[in-house]
């Protein structure tokens, strides 16, 4: 049996992932914070967020017109 979601379910979970990275780069991310915690939450959101969305990419059936 096949776990991979489907391209409808990836597409959501991308959207759904932009939509928490913008919030939390605008609360806690570049610029934000005294002198460079903002900029090192920044990265560190960067990096989760590429890990992520990398994972997401990867994990979906895109040519499975489901969630």
């Amino acid at each position: 049996m096949e776990d991979r979601s489907g391209c409808l379910g990836g597409l959501l979970k991308l959207f759904l992932l932009g939509w928490l990275f913008d919030w939390l780069q605008d609360n806690f991310g570049f610029g934000r914070g005294a002198s460079c915690t903002g900029c090192g939450c920044g990265i560190i959101l960067l990096l989760l967020f590429m890990m992520f969305a990398c994972s997401i990419i990867t994990g979906t059936d895109w040519f499975r017109f489901t969630f």
